[in-house]
């Protein structure tokens, strides 16, 4: 059976995934790695040189794995980051000549509707309407589904390192910066609340980083082997918590990778603002994202050719 391989190329992290399609349909994973990258550190206009090598170094490693499991074929998506800073073609282009991969820079509906291909997989069928919420680093993806199928998706652009690099400046974050972060998400995801008029769901389905952490604190039951569900209840103590840490603090809590102890805070600031807007009673953690949508699609049209 043949592998194939897909890279996530994130604002925050990279991310690669090789799998073998199952005859029943699915895939087995192979081989998985997540480095983080960080390209916005100095900011979302330009990869910092420091970045710029990190995320050089991490590529030429993935295609020396590529080569090791002698994959079929491969396919490479950048998102927010690569879209807006000025040197990501300079490093599209360099990471062809040095690799050989092509790295595909996509728009965030794009990166939305793949989110959703993943999600889905892991969380399985849903009698309610529910809604997808990828945060990564540069953009926020927000999808909402029913049964018959995506009624509404975007992808704004405040994502973690956004949000840190623009409103925490103090530690522990100040009462006046929580309070900027709110007014200036709230500015920022007006279209989010007309969205959820429209379609009111109460059930919310997170993707990735922050609420992998999420889950691996107050996660209670898994439905799924690829989601976890949340216990609501226990969400305002850890805010709190989290909160009330300054960074030396974040970095000592177990649960908290070192890699999202400094965006932790703004990232926590924004769930809780979401599950405000759209009154949240469901909480559920898909341990799937953009790279299996990525790899959902891949499979599906090799099949088709």
């Amino acid at each position: 059976m043949p592998k194939f391989a897909v890279i996530d190329c994130g604002t925050n992290t990279f991310h690669l995934l090789i799998a073998q399609p199952k005859p029943e349909g699915g895939f087995t994973t192979v081989y998985r790695e997540r480095r983080f990258i960080k390209l916005a550190e100095d900011g979302i206009q330009r990869i910092g040189e420091n970045a710029y090598q990190r995320a050089l170094s991490a590529l030429e490693t993935y295609a020396q794995k590529i080569n090791e499991y002698q994959v079929a074929a491969t396919r490479v998506s950048g998102t927010a980051a690569l879209r807006t800073a000025e040197n990501g073609p300079q490093f599209v282009a360099e990471v062809k000549a040095k690799t050989g991969l092509e790295i595909a820079i996509i728009p965030g509906k794009e990166e939305a509707q793949l989110i959703y291909e993943g999600v889905r997989q892991a969380i399985g069928p849903q009698e309610a309407p529910w809604m997808v919420m990828d945060i990564g680093g540069g953009s926020v993806e927000f999808i909402i589904v029913d049964q018959t199928g995506v009624k509404w998706f975007e992808s704004f652009p405040v994502g973690v390192a956004v949000l840190y690099k623009k409103l925490h400046q103090t530690e522990p974050i100040s009462s006046i910066e929580i309070e900027q972060t709110q007014l200036f998400l709230k500015s920022k995801l007006v279209e989010l609340e007309l969205a959820l008029s429209r379609f009111p769901t109460h059930h919310l389905v997170g993707a990735a980083g922050t609420f992998d952490v999420i889950a691996n604190i107050l996660g209670t039951i898994k439905p799924t082997p690829h989601c976890d569900e949340v216990a609501l209840d226990g969400f305002e103590n850890l805010y709190q918590q989290i909160i009330a840490a300054n960074q030396e603090e974040r970095h000592a809590m177990a649960d908290i990778p070192d890699d999202r102890a400094d965006m932790i805070v703004v990232a926590m600031i924004l769930v809780k603002l979401v599950l405000k807007i759209a009154k949240v009673e469901k909480l559920t953690v898909s341990r799937f994202s953009m790279k299996e949508g990525m790899l959902d699609r891949m499979l599906a049209e090799q099949e088709e050719s």
